[in-house]
């Protein structure tokens, strides 16, 4: 059933679809690295509202969601970027989404962490107003009984003169925290308003101030994750948290050799990347429990042009991506985001997705894989 995919300059070009799938990994926990894939949420297609609109969230899907996710040994970073936090999700939707989560974790036995940010907040804030917001958003999730993770906010970085109100302002929600939690740094290629982050659009004397942070708190950090695609930071910045501090690596463009590490250490993950790769994730690094290193790189090392595919400038849009392949794999009946942002990648950029995909086994029914996309294509006037 050969697929006619549609080329960025006009025109088509033929797709031989994998024929079968690839043998399911067997399920088991993962024991060598801490491992948190940031999940999406499934919109509801069936609600009547705009793209300016509160989301319409469908929550059976989105819990089976999470359920296939620790099914495979995965923990899962909740209502982070992928989730469309600030891109779709507000404040009030991300809230209702930690608890549902939290609650459906208890029950499946997973590991979950969750964002704490400040997007309650509408215009320009002052250091206090942020300061609440996190606190508010922080009292959440605690209550919750998941892990924090405190997310870079776009009001801190808008009303922040200097690297002393970020020292300031994180060791006062640290001292505060009632476990420890994880740190987040996300790079502007995310989210362009976190430009100067941490006091300085210099990543050196950025860095600084986030060692300065951890290093007076190091008893209320479980780890740091690293959002800035850039390998040697993640890896220098790694050799220097103090003792008992993780690295998560955020890095989708390396993180094979990242969480594979050196003789001087290696990162644990939190990756959106690991939202399609779930499976094909945790039998990698079962691999790397046996102490089998070439193996997981064997294992992962392919999935590295999908990720490099779906995380491309603007990288921010990367989640589009990401809810196709959950659409095609069968996760959910429908391509459909909240915000409308199902419309933020080209026709293109999604077939090259699915090709690069479908070329990985990721897709558990190919038949079902082709059909929905071959159903894509046709009503986006592509002939097949």
């Amino acid at each position: 059933m050969t697929l006619r995919l549609p080329l960025p300059g006009g025109g088509t070009r033929a797709y031989e679809p994998r024929a079968e799938p690839i043998a399911p990994a067997a399920p088991g926990p993962l024991t060598s690295r801490t491992v948190f894939s940031a999940a999406h949420v499934v919109a509801d297609p069936y609600a009547d509202t705009t793209p300016d609109g509160p989301a319409a969230v469908d929550w059976d899907a989105t819990l089976a969601f999470r359920r296939h996710l620790w099914s495979h040994g995965l923990g899962v970073a909740e209502a982070m970027d992928t989730a469309q936090r600030g891109m779709g999700l507000d404040w009030a939707g991300a809230a209702e989404l930690v608890r549902r989560s939290a609650a459906e974790a208890k029950t499946a036995g997973g590991a979950i962490a969750c964002g704490v940010g400040t997007d309650q907040l509408t215009g320009p804030a002052t250091l206090p107003e942020i300061r609440a917001a996190y606190e508010e958003q922080l009292a959440v999730v605690e209550e919750s009984g998941a892990q924090a993770i405190l997310m870079a906010s776009r009001a801190l970085a808008a009303a922040a003169a200097g690297p002393e109100d970020y020292l300031e302002l994180y060791g006062h929600l640290l001292r505060q925290a009632a476990e420890p939690v994880i740190l987040h740094w996300l790079g502007p290629m995310f989210d362009p308003a976190l430009e100067g982050y941490w006091g300085s659009a210099d990543l050196d004397a950025a860095t600084e101030t986030f060692l300065e942070v951890i290093a007076a708190h190091p008893d209320k950090v479980d780890g740091v994750k690293i959002s800035l695609l850039d390998a040697g930071r993640e890896i220098a910045l790694r050799r220097r948290l103090p003792e008992g501090v993780r690295c998560y690596t955020g890095d989708d463009f390396h993180y094979p050799e990242l969480i594979a590490g050196d003789d001087q250490g290696f990162s644990h993950a939190l990756l959106g990347i690991f939202d399609p790769l779930g499976p094909l994730a945790a039998e990698a690094v079962r691999t790397l429990d046996t102490g089998d290193t070439a193996g997981f790189r064997k294992l992962l090392d392919p999935t590295v042009a999908l990720s490099r595919h779906l995380f491309e400038p603007p990288t921010r849009y990367y989640k589009t991506g990401v809810v196709l392949l959950a659409w095609l794999a069968g996760h959910q009946e429908h391509f459909t985001m909240v915000g409308g942002l199902h419309s933020a990648r080209s026709l293109p950029h999604l077939a090259r997705a699915y090709e690069l995909a479908d070329g990985l086994g990721l897709f558990p029914d190919p038949a079902r894989a082709e059909a929905r996309m071959r159903a894509l294509l046709t009503v986006h006037g592509v002939p097949q």
